[in-house]
């Protein structure tokens, strides 16, 4: 008995998460030696492209990234995006004993309700339905529904990019992230396109000779290209392990609708695998929501007789980006 689509778009969808979760921590360390050599990607600089460590996490991320491609022609979105919680669990433990970014014990409960969350998204997804060539793809991307969807987030991400950037994008990691995540969803609806190509090319339905296949190619590398812009600069100014499960919880809420937008990937299913879908989702959900409330919050002493207040904005990377106020008592002796 052969292996079903289903199951291979699964085993895709893990080894991407354990690759793309890895990945987080090697750019992130290669971010940091390369910030200390000179400008910061947070910055506006590029030092990190001479850096080692950070093309360790970038091979490991495009491994991680392929696989995930793979997994998207097997599998419906819905089944391959929720997985992605997985890279947040080996990211949040590499993290704390990689970067000193504590996980503490609720921190273990979000990583317990993701990966249950995962089970049941995984035994009520829908069985996956190949298009037969890429002009069948091309007519699904240019139904008015999904249009409509692509204009709303090109205008989205234009207004991200000139507006909330130059504003508040070093003190708040969603205008980055809104940015990632806006893109990536129009990234995952072409590279799932040219998986289909590549896939009946190989069967010998030959898809390579068809304008939209290359058209798909140039608009995922056009998105692909700005999320790692973006997702490099959330990296070096925000923590770890905040932007892994903010990152995935917009990532894969707009992904999965925009994927069921093109390809109705809900279409057949009965309205109780529905919901069961839905229920695992927001389970998965609440379980980074939970990695994200736990996030490192380990007091600093005070010495006698000084009061320390902290001033912190929430998303900042470190203790050194705080504003530290202290007021010494000057009481009588």
């Amino acid at each position: 008995m052969g292996v079903s689509d289903n199951a291979k778009g699964l085993i895709l969808a893990v080894a991407s998460s354990a690759f793309i979760g890895s990945s987080f921590i090697l750019k992130k360390k290669g971010l940091s030696r390369a910030g200390i050599a000179g400008t910061r990607a947070g910055a506006g600089g590029f030092t990190y492209l001479l850096e080692p460590l950070w093309w360790a996490g970038m091979i490991t991320m495009i491994v991680g990234e392929i696989a995930n491609c793979m997994a998207y022609v097997y599998a419906p979105a819905v089944l391959v995006t929720p997985l992605g919680a997985l890279s947040i669990i080996i990211s949040a433990i590499l993290a704390h004993f990689m970067l000193n970014e504590r996980l503490q014990r609720m921190g273990v409960v979000g990583c317990v309700s993701c990966i249950v969350g995962s089970v049941v998204i995984v035994l009520h997804a829908p069985q996956e339905r190949t298009p037969s060539s890429v002009e069948e793809v091309w007519n699904l991307a240019t139904q008015p529904a999904f249009l409509m969807y692509v204009v709303v987030t090109v205008a989205a991400v234009l207004t991200l990019v000139l507006h909330f950037e130059p504003r508040s994008g070093q003190t708040n990691m969603l205008v980055y992230l809104g940015i990632c995540s806006l893109m990536g969803s129009i990234t995952v609806v072409s590279i799932k396109a040219i998986g289909i190509a590549i896939k009946l090319t190989i069967d010998g339905i030959n898809q390579i000779t068809y304008p939209q296949t290359w058209f798909f190619l140039m608009v995922a590398g056009i998105c692909v290209i700005t999320q790692l812009i973006y997702l490099n600069k959330a990296l070096d100014t925000f923590n770890a392990t905040l932007i892994s499960p903010v990152y995935y919880v917009m990532f894969t809420t707009l992904t999965i609708v925009a994927s069921a937008i093109m390809y109705k990937d809900w279409a057949g299913q009965d309205a109780a695998s529905i919901a069961s879908e839905i229920c695992g989702f927001i389970t998965v959900l609440s379980g980074t929501i939970i990695l994200h409330s736990t996030r490192d919050q380990e007091p600093h002493p005070s010495s006698r007789g000084t009061v320390t207040w902290y001033v912190r904005s929430d998303s900042l990377k470190n203790l050194d980006e705080e504003h530290l106020l202290n007021i010494l008592e000057n009481g009588p002796q």
